[in-house]
């Protein structure tokens, strides 16, 4: 689904992904982890077409994407969310939901005019799947309170909720469960791999390495924007040199 070669990228004299390659082929959850500084979020904004690599080939669904404009990545089906929440203050939770999915009739003047039956079926298609999920993520009661009212934590669940609503093939989440409380942490938890049990497909950064273990089946770790070491929960926690990067 997502491969990285050789991606490398520089800001001034620091380079903050050196030549980290990694594939993601046949993983349902997968993390991503190392020190802060590690080059894990720059990695991410390189998937995501925020930034640019100065060399390296990063591959979607068997096409090259490095350099693609995020609007296109999203509509392709690769969507994250960020570590500091972005959910839109002013906009009532549903509204939030109901601005994720693509393709809506609704949004062109041509369909409002002479196809409204069909805009009106879908709008309430939207807001059905958009009730299923903020029930799931346990916010169902707060649906029509503004975004911005919310805690942290619960913001965060609607940025979870938001990234499913666009039906997308891979869901980036950065530090999901980052400046959250222990409870929603495990809320958190349970509705990520409740979504993997429906089929989603999650690539995660993850400073818990307690989190990082219960939910991924496959860990790749960065130091210094390189690669050191991939492979299951129990081989990155003994690994050396995972434990020199984090301890030494």
């Amino acid at each position: 689904m997502l491969e990285i070669k050789n991606v490398t990228k520089s800001f001034g004299g620091t380079q903050a992904v050196a030549g980290c390659s990694l594939s993601l082929a046949g993983l349902k959850i997968a993390g991503l982890i190392g020190p802060n500084g590690s080059g894990k979020t720059t990695l991410f904004n390189l998937i995501t077409g925020l930034i640019r690599p100065d060399a390296g080939k990063i591959f979607f669904q068997d096409r090259r994407i490095d350099g693609g404009m995020p609007h296109r990545l999203a509509a392709m089906g690769l969507i994250r969310t960020f570590q500091l929440s972005r959910v839109f203050p002013r906009l009532t939770v549903m509204d939030n939901m109901l601005l994720a999915p693509k393709g809506q009739a609704g949004e062109r003047l041509r369909s409002l005019l002479l196809r409204f039956p069909l805009v009106r079926r879908q709008e309430g298609e939207h807001r059905e799947k958009a009730c299923e999920l903020l029930d799931m993520l346990g916010i169902i009661h707060l649906q029509d309170q503004f975004a911005g009212n919310l805690s942290y934590g619960q913001q965060k669940l609607l940025e979870l909720g938001r990234a499913v609503m666009a039906e997308p093939q891979l869901i980036l989440l950065d530090e999901p469960t980052a400046g959250i409380n222990p409870r929603l942490i495990r809320t958190m938890i349970d509705m990520i791999l409740k979504m993997q049990d429906q089929g989603r497909t999650f690539f995660i950064i993850e400073h818990n390495m307690d989190v990082a273990a219960e939910l991924c089946e496959h860990i790749f770790v960065l130091d210094h924007g390189e690669r050191i070491a991939s492979g299951s929960p129990r081989e990155i926690q003994n690994d050396p040199r995972v434990i020199e990067a984090y301890l030494g």
